[in-house]
């Protein structure tokens, strides 16, 4: 068993990282669909409201929020499978949250890349992406979750500044 979680700045690759995971027919749990499924239900639309949500869930049900919701489908998973793809940890909290559930078995990778890469990566998806606000912005917002706590903490760390091919081939040696 393997559970295998990414964390990153917004734009940064987790989910290229997830796509790989998903064509080598590993499940991928995606912390981000936690939110937006929450967004949904309280009638908010997940592009322009999702890390409002994010933060609402936090205020509300305390700093695990995101990662007690994922806990279950990862177990679910993991009775069809020997490796999980958790895409998106935001917290050095979630990712002890992680390691007290899965211990030894579970590994975070960071993933990293340049700010201007990771805007036009946004840019040109189109999804999650509030015209009001920047991506420094963002990234302020996630780092106040802790996002660099946990990058710092990770077990491994990809550079994403290269070709989608090279971090394909990277991301697959991994899951392999």
């Amino acid at each position: 068993m393997a559970v295998i979680g990414t964390v990153g700045l917004p734009g940064s690759g987790k989910g290229e990282f997830a796509s790989v995971a998903s064509d080598l027919d590993i499940p991928v749990v995606t912390m981000g669909d936690v939110i937006r499924t929450e967004c949904r239900r309280r009638g908010l639309d997940p592009a322009d409201h999702h890390g409002e949500v994010a933060q609402a869930l936090r205020d509300e049900d305390g700093p695990l929020a995101i990662a007690e919701r994922s806990i279950p489908i990862i177990r679910d998973a993991l009775e069809h499978s020997d490796t999980v793809v958790v895409d998106g940890l935001r917290s050095a909290a979630e990712l002890q949250h992680f390691r007290s559930a899965f211990g030894d078995e579970f590994e975070l990778i960071a993933i990293e890349a340049p700010l201007e890469d990771r805007a036009h990566r946004i840019d040109s998806r189109g999804r999650d992406n509030n015209a009001q606000e920047t991506l420094r912005q963002r990234d302020e917002r996630e780092l106040g979750f802790g996002l660099g706590e946990a990058i710092e903490q990770a077990d491994r760390t990809i550079e994403n500044d290269g070709s989608l091919t090279q971090f394909h081939d990277q991301v697959e040696e991994i899951l392999q």
